[in-house]
């Protein structure tokens, strides 16, 4: 029941209509229209037509997860490592509810996706019938948009609108909830016309000339300049455009969490991460420069800490998003450009080859003495002499060492071991890190790694996790097993709820409140139970082996429990209410 691309265009050209199909078999041609390879789902009662479409087809892959979570995780995670749209199906009531957390994840981190979701009858809507939700009132803060379908008429046109709205712009998760008869009821098929025209809707691309050149302007004029990225440059794949950039002033450059990999992390113009957990450097080059460039970029409060602190010193700044509403949100601006990240580096980088003036030779150079005198803080040490125990940025740095030269995915769940891959994993392509930055979602890591593995058979994919985290969407080890997804799981198991001990420690005096894991299962045996390779790592000695050992085994899922220090704490860190200057190096400063 495939369409080809000619046979799209001749009925959208032609009018040509084909015989009347059920809604159900009209919603996998809108997904063949969008060639969809890969759908995430769990079956229901409100879904079931739509299965029994999807069965009668061979061009999309359904992958049955074990929670409608994961399910969700799974579409964004493909969705951030492929740049295409994630698309994910659930039923209706609990399976939209369950849901839900992955949709805001997703919206969070404005990851283009579509997701699905069944509904009861449309004459029982409203009564309470069994397992209904309003879904649309439900999903409509954590959206960038959604559709109730209540006339099967209106099925390609909202699907290809709904595709449409997911990828352009500020992307992000567009919920489509489908009545059970809907997806039954028949009508003609009526391909859709590769443009879509919505006269509410019409996202800027282009940046202003005139609001560029003052921009260049500005930053050939700077004493101490410094560029500051977001994941708005990943999502646009601007970053061939930002190392060009980058290259060309000499300027130094930070990343957020959601942008590491944009710029490589091995480049010296590159002062690693900004923000809570950022370096010495990029948090002091932050607050002491006299021109900001941010690029694709928000202001979050886990970047720039305490506002009032951070406007303390004068700066001028430069904020280019394709989201205005961004713009002057929690910082104000002073050349705002409104446009897609990419298109708009291009320009730039057009004028400063066309003009051919540089930066001051002189002031950079000082501007970077100063930096270098930061960066010979070495604010990222740790103990590396210590080989009692395991310590987790040792296993980071280790795994590292092991893959940086073959094409890697990490994911991570949320704790302080997001943090210590951030740190010490040295992104040097985008869209290789996959976390969740924006909601600080638990639980993904896994349900991501499935989704990348998917996508990229060949590449290697890892899950660092924590042994929290990881137990919260476990049960997706299952689906790895059925649909031969061979990812690597990095537990740096401290027997703790990390990152809410540390929080504990620094700020409640030590009174650990079920932050301890007093009950963990034997994870090796967990792993082997779902079919998968297990082992257990209790020395730092067996670190580099156990990784090299896991490496080798490349159609296996592979479990890796490291014991690590409990004692270890994220290091550098600004505590809430502080200016992001206001760091603790270490524990010599509690």
């Amino acid at each position: 029941m495939e369409i080809s691309k000619a046979e799209l265009k001749s009925a959208a050209a032609a009018g040509d209509r084909t015989p009347e199909l059920r809604g159900a078999e009209i919603l996998v041609k809108t997904l063949q229209a969008e060639n969809v390879r890969y759908i995430w789902g769990y079956p229901g009662g409100a879904v079931l037509h739509i299965y029994d479409a999807l069965y009668k087809q061979e061009t999309i892959q359904h992958v049955l997860v074990r929670h409608e979570q994961a399910a969700v995780h799974a579409a964004d995670g493909y969705a951030r490592a492929t740049g295409d749209v994630g698309v994910a199906l659930v039923t209706s009531g609990p399976g939209v509810t369950n849901a839900v957390t992955g949709i805001a994840t997703a919206y969070m981190d404005s990851i283009p996706m579509v997701i699905i979701t069944g509904q009861v009858p449309t004459a029982a809507i409203g009564l309470d019938a069994f397992q209904e939700c309003d879904a649309v009132g439900i999903t409509r803060p954590i959206v960038k948009h959604n559709f109730l379908v209540k006339d099967v008429k209106d099925l390609a046109a909202v699907m290809r609108r709904a595709f449409h709205i997911a990828r352009s712009g500020r992307p992000g998760p567009v919920v489509v909830d489908i009545p059970k008869d809907v997806s039954f009821n028949r009508t003609t098929y009526v391909a859709q016309p590769e443009k879509v025209e919505m006269r509410s809707y019409n996202p800027v691309r282009k940046g202003h000339g005139g609001q560029i050149r003052k921009a260049l302007q500005l930053l050939l004029a700077a004493r101490r300049p410094y560029i500051y990225t977001g994941g708005g440059v990943v999502l646009s794949n601007a970053s061939a455009e930002l190392r060009e950039l980058v290259d060309l002033l000499g300027y130094p450059i930070t990343n957020t969490l959601m942008g590491l990999g944009a710029y490589p992390g091995t480049d010296p113009k590159f002062l690693g991460m900004l923000g809570m957990h950022g370096t010495l450097e990029a948090n002091n080059a932050m607050q002491n420069c006299d021109v900001l460039l941010a690029v694709g970029a928000r202001f979050d409060d886990r970047v720039i800490g305490n506002p009032k602190h951070f406007a303390q010193n004068e700066r001028k700044i430069i904020h280019i998003d394709v989201d205005p509403s961004s713009i002057s949100k929690r910082v104000r601006v002073d050349i705002p450009i409104v446009g897609d990240v990419k298109e708009v580096l291009a320009e730039l980088i057009a004028m400063i080859r066309e003009g051919g003036a540089r930066p001051d030779a002189q002031a950079l150079g000082a501007w970077w003495d100063t930096i270098e005198g930061w960066r010979r803080r070495d604010c990222l040490r740790y103990d590396r002499g210590n080989k009692d125990v395991i310590k987790p940025q040792h296993v980071i740095e280790t795994l590292w060492n092991q893959t940086r030269d073959v094409e890697a995915y990490i994911t991570s769940d949320v704790g302080q071991h997001q943090m210590w891959a951030a740190q010490y994993y040295k992104f040097q392509e985008p869209r290789r890190w996959i976390n969740s930055g924006g909601l600080g979602t638990m639980g993904v890591g896994i349900p991501y790694a499935m989704g990348i593995k998917l996508a990229k058979p060949d590449a290697e994919v890892y899950a660092i996790t924590g042994e929290g985290s990881v137990q919260m969407c476990i049960q997706e080890l299952s689906t790895c097993l059925q649909y031969n997804t061979p990812i690597k799981i990095v537990s740096l198991n401290n027997r703790y709820l990390g990152m809410v001990r540390q929080w504990q420690e620094l700020d409640y005096e030590g009174r650990y409140s079920h932050s301890y894991m007093d009950a963990l299962p034997n994870f090796v045996k967990l792993a082997e139970a779902y079919g998968h390779v297990g082992m257990l790592i209790e020395h730092a000695r067996d670190v580099e082996p156990a990784l090299r050992e896991a490496r080798k085994l490349k159609d296996r899922t592979v479990f890796m429990d490291f014991r690590t220090d409990p004692t270890e704490n994220v290091f550098p860190m600004v505590k809430a209410g502080k200016g992001i200057t206001e760091m603790l190096l270490g524990s010599e400063d509690l």
